[in-house]
């Protein structure tokens, strides 16, 4: 039943002797390009990665095109089509037809549309009792074409790939700035343009970190619009002082719990607002045939101010009772992203301690956002976007091709931004620049 036999001519495309398989496969391979289902109900262009012969779960993992990693899932095959138009095969025409992953030589009998399996065919070397109807997705053939359907799934998706519909920022730096170029993607072009700060009117926000750079310029934006701003500094400048904050805490280290509980003393209730943008990167770069004892003490330095200097003032913030009603913003980077790390450090290492403090940073905003749900308190990760400063002055070569802007525009980019955080944002990692989220 369904069994090819050999009716003893030679066969073209298999060894002499080799017994054919008893039935036609519809397996799928990795690498298949498909349409598959999305959780929306549609059908979206997509690839096989993954097959698993556990069954357990659905043996086919699929990657949607233009899509995060993050988007990956397992299907059943019922939930995988590949559609085409056979309406270019004729009775007579040679092709190949797959059988349990091997092609055989076939010609065509007859088509028809109406069927499921539209495409009759007749193997070369084989009796007539062989001859059977196919699916289109196990035929070779430079006459198969993508059914009208399918160019309209493709459209669809390249529609969700539109700046309203995307989810996802992309990795590329350069390659995002050069969209944002080619879209004239004013949000992300401009900010002024959309930014508007109104809603921080009367608002008492906290920035740790304000004594220079983006901080300082989160700071003077507050200001000017009208915020009661609480900034912390290590040291005061005449030019902090200068801005007309509300409150100006010296001598806070977010090295050390107790100056960040005497910090979180220093502030009447209420917050409205926390903005931890305290950092550090050093002008080094650090690889695996440039180690040393020196750069290891540079990476420990940056886990204790960018990871677990945010831990230590929210902790403080809440051993004080200020975050009732409260929303934490916490700056962190792009360079966390551990799935990014295959396109912005292909091939290369590099800055080990400025990644590893980052993702650290990241998790550990996820965790104070899980242990803050039941406070109702927000804790959103803001990758504040590429700035001109003096923490990225040693890339200052390709600020101009990424699309580095002042820091007073990076710090609109921060405010806009934190006017959005809430509890359907809390534990999300967002870049500024364009308001998509970006993967672990």
């Amino acid at each position: 039943q369904g069994h090819l036999r050999h009716s003893g001519l030679a066969l073209e495309t298999e060894p002499s002797g080799l017994e054919p398989p008893a039935a036609m496969s519809t397996k799928l391979k990795v690498g298949a390009k498909v349409k598959a289902l999305y959780s929306d109900g549609k059908f979206y262009p997509a690839e096989v990665v993954q097959i698993s012969d556990n069954k357990k779960k659905p043996p086919y993992k699929v990657h949607f095109m233009g899509y995060s990693s993050e988007e990956d899932t397992w299907l059943r095959r019922d939930a995988i089509a590949v559609e085409f138009d056979v309406s270019g095969l004729e009775p007579g025409a040679r092709l190949q037809a797959e059988s349990d992953g091997a092609y055989y030589s076939a010609e065509v009998l007859q088509v028809s549309a109406k069927k499921a399996k539209p495409v009759k065919v007749h193997y070369v070397g084989y009796t007539a009792a062989s001859d059977e109807w196919v699916s289109a997705d196990r035929l070779r053939s430079k006459a198969l074409k993508l059914k009208e359907n399918a160019a309209k799934a493709s459209t669809k998706a390249e529609a969700k790939e539109k700046p309203k519909n995307r989810k996802y920022s992309l990795a590329d730096q350069v390659k995002r700035f050069a969209r944002a170029q080619k879209e004239k993607n004013e949000r992300y072009l401009n900010i002024s343009s959309v930014f508007d700060g109104s809603y921080l009117k009367g608002k008492r926000v906290l920035v740790v970190g304000a004594s220079k750079g983006l901080g300082f310029c989160i700071a003077e934006e507050l200001v000017k619009q009208g915020a009661e701003a609480i900034v912390t500094c290590r040291k005061k400048t005449p030019e902090l002082e200068a801005l007309g904050v509300n409150q100006i805490i010296e001598g806070v280290e977010v090295t050390h719990i107790p100056a960040k509980k005497e910090m979180a003393t220093a502030i009447t209730p209420p917050l409205d607002y926390v903005i931890f943008n305290a950092g550090y990167f050093p002008d080094s770069t650090d690889n695996l045939d440039t180690l040393t004892d020196s750069q290891m003490s540079e990476a420990i330095k940056q886990f204790d101010i960018c990871s677990l200097g945010p831990l230590r003032c929210v902790a403080a913030l809440k051993g004080a009772g200020l975050l009732k009603g409260c929303k934490v913003a916490i700056i962190t980077s792009q360079a966390g992203s551990a799935e990014w790390r295959s396109t912005q450090n292909k091939d290369k290492g590099g800055d080990y301690g400025h990644h590893m403090c980052r993702a650290a940073c990241n998790i550990a905003g996820v965790l104070m956002s899980e242990e803050l749900k039941k406070d109702e308190v927000p804790v959103t990760l803001l990758h504040p976007g590429f700035n001109r400063t003096t923490m990225t002055e040693k890339y200052q070569h390709i600020w101009d091709i990424e699309g580095a802007v002042e820091p007073s525009e990076g710090a609109k980019r921060v405010l806009y931004e934190v006017g959005k955080i809430s509890m359907k944002s809390t534990g999300k990692f967002i870049n500024c620049e364009d308001g998509l989220r970006i993967p672990w």
